[in-house]
């Protein structure tokens, strides 16, 4: 029992990792990728071989499988921003796609069956309760990290990409910078979580990665509150422990597995349409989709437009 909490704690943890970095996207860029479980996919991948295949010290290989990640994400967010809306959308999932491919097919990554023998970050009887403390340390650090940049000048600067791309280039900064920077930050702190995923549970398999992670990703930052500090880290835990509390029913494993997919999916809809700004947004742009959403409308109206 011990270790199921341990295991459950940990992964709850780490995906409070990846919702607050694709908050980052989302929430405060207003930026739709779908992308980003991905990025934790290779610094997963990139850790684990390193560890594994070229003797790299874990600690040292959990940071390159983030550069890792920070440096392909440039690979994607240059062309995906240039353009926007649906486009950027399909964009990203081509890039999902094919990476997840090639993960599949490919013999050094273990191909279908799964990466093995990765070497474990911790060892020994307290193995469990200091991989708790290390992962809730990586969320800390980076729900404050994220905190401190989006409530200073850096802060303000992406507001204002995200409501007004001319104004701010009218001011002379640059939005598309903006928001390769944002989607290097972001996904660094993804890979980062991959590669402490890998050292810890010692397997990986590409279909951790697929688009199904990426709903699952979507629902925590929705639900929780898009562009807030605490909202991805509540809906990280919700949608965490929601298939656990599933598994619990007495069920068939055919339709439990499909089952989980369409909660989240009917809990995007239903927070998009009745609760726009999550659980714990503001009503007005303090927070949420309808944060940058509200805020595009009220420039249309200043303008003499329709809203």
């Amino acid at each position: 029992m011990i270790e199921y909490v341990s295991v459950l704690a940990v992964l709850v943890l780490l995906n409070v990792v990846l919702a607050v970095s694709f908050n980052l996207v989302l929430g405060y860029g207003g930026l739709v990728s779908i992308a980003h479980p991905i990025f934790f996919a290779l610094g997963a991948y990139a850790s684990g071989l390193l560890a594994r295949d070229l003797g790299v010290p874990v600690p040292l290989a959990i940071v390159a499988g983030g550069l890792l990640a920070m440096l392909s994400s440039v690979a994607l967010s240059v062309p995906a921003l240039r353009v926007s809306g649906d486009y950027m959308v399909i964009t990203s999932l081509g890039f999902q796609l094919a990476l997840v491919h090639i993960i599949t097919n490919v013999e050094f990554t273990g191909a279908a069956g799964g990466l093995t023998g990765i070497p474990s970050a911790f060892d020994g009887a307290m193995r469990s309760p200091m991989a708790v403390v290390a992962a809730a340390l990586l969320a800390v650090a980076c729900i404050a990290a994220v905190r401190w940049l989006m409530h200073g000048p850096y802060g303000r600067a992406v507001t204002a990409m995200r409501n007004d791309e001319q104004a701010l280039a009218s001011l002379g900064r640059s939005p598309m910078a903006i928001k390769v920077m944002l989607f290097a930050l972001a996904c660094g702190m993804a890979g980062i979580a991959g590669g402490f995923y890998a050292h810890h549970f010692l397997y990986l398999t590409p279909e951790q990665f697929s688009t199904f992670a990426s709903t699952a990703l979507l629902t925590m930052v929705v639900v929780g509150g898009a562009a807030t500090t605490w909202g991805p880290v509540l809906g990280a835990v919700l949608v965490t422990l929601l298939p656990e509390v599933i598994r619990f029913i007495d069920m068939p494993i055919a339709i439990m597995a499909p089952l989980q997919g369409v909660l989240f999916s009917l809990l995007v809809l239903v927070f998009l349409y009745l609760r726009p700004q999550g659980l714990l947004g503001g009503s007005r742009a303090g927070g949420g989709v309808a944060a940058w959403h509200g805020a595009r409308a009220e420039r249309r109206t200043a303008r003499g437009a329709k809203p």
